[in-house]
């Protein structure tokens, strides 16, 4: 909003000094300033859509460019020239070799590699750039909730169209997916230990979207935050650094060991004979042995052995020996007072 005010008084400006100094064709003075302030922030726009690194490196270029074009026409000020190449030489050297250093540079950007150092007016936290699956499982508020997240939040353009196309589906499913995005999304920009920050660079050349993720970290530096595993192994692949979020809940899993007494609920009967199945809070199967007896009972179990899997963590334990016989004593209890 403040930035659309600021260019109204911009275009404003341009037209009022317009007309005031040249009074003799102000009609015409006033069409050429408005064309010049509408084209400035025409300007403006397209810049906002370039990353702040190809912006230092075409500058690098340009700057290169005209020293070395500079220099050409030093050289030739001792040679005598005929006076319209004595006027256009200068001219058309700077112009030529100013846009081939921007040009060259801006080609060979990824060459170059900027450190958070340079990123002026912002912690050395490199910023997270999210995906579209990791905005929907919603896990990253409850992160950025615990504080341990810094840096930016990077939510790039063409993910929150991906977001709005998918809450507009006329499929059920994928439109309530959507929305819990943008909800999430919401949650994000209101809590007071992250900065969340739309990012309008896009590229139109490339149509998938885990491409365009890849390809904007690099411009600016940034990792991607992901629970997607294709993107997790594209981006490694790409050399650009990937934070995952399943692979954080497979980290923060409590370590079990054998030999532990675990209080669980058996929930229903397992595969082989006489198994009974439970579920720790993370969603780590529990196989107890000889539980088949304690479906839907609290029951103390002993760990025996843990299973790490492609599909998860499995636990095997059987009943301990404690809550064995407080069971068989609560069964004796109740037969008594029968």
């Amino acid at each position: 909003m403040a930035l659309n005010v600021i260019r109204f008084i911009f275009i404003l400006a341009g037209g009022g000094l317009s007309y005031l100094f040249f009074p003799t064709a102000r009609v015409y003075a006033v069409s050429i300033g408005l064309g010049v302030t509408f084209f400035i922030i025409g300007l403006e726009i397209a810049l906002r859509k370039i990353s702040l690194k190809s912006m230092i490196v075409a500058s690098f270029g340009l700057i290169l460019g005209l020293i070395v074009a500079n220099l050409i026409i030093y050289s030739f000020r001792s040679i005598p020239l005929p006076q319209t190449a004595d006027v256009f030489l200068p001219v058309g050297l700077s112009l030529i070799l100013g846009y081939l250093g921007a040009a060259i540079f801006l080609k060979k950007k990824d060459d170059f590699h900027m450190t958070p150092q340079f990123r002026f007016g912002q912690s050395e936290e490199e910023d997270k750039i999210l995906d579209t699956s990791v905005i929907i499982d919603g896990r990253i508020a409850d992160i950025c909730e615990t504080g341990f997240l810094e840096g930016d939040l990077i939510v790039p353009r063409f993910i929150l169209q991906e977001l709005q196309k998918i809450a507009d589906s006329a499929d059920s499913l994928r439109r309530n997916r959507g929305r819990r995005g943008l909800d999430i999304l919401n949650l994000l920009e209101k809590n007071a230990r992250v900065r969340v920050k739309i990012n309008e660079i896009d590229f139109p050349e490339i149509r998938e979207t885990d491409a365009k993720l890849v390809k904007l970290a690099k411009e600016i530096n940034a990792k991607v935050l992901t629970n997607d595993f294709n993107l997790n192994k594209v981006a490694e692949l790409e050399k650009v650094k990937v934070l995952n979020i399943n692979e954080l809940a497979r980290a923060l899993r409590p370590v079990v060991l054998p030999g532990e007494i675990m209080n669980i609920k058996v929930i229903k009967e397992g595969k082989e004979s006489g198994q009974g199945v439970a579920y720790l809070d993370d969603g780590t199967m529990v196989v107890v042995d000889n539980g088949r007896s304690q479906v839907g009972r609290n029951a103390e179990v002993v760990v025996t052995t843990v299973l790490q899997t492609a599909a998860g963590r499995m636990i095997f334990t059987r009943l301990a020996t404690g809550g064995s016989n407080r069971t068989n004593n609560n069964r004796s209890g109740k037969r008594n007072s029968h």
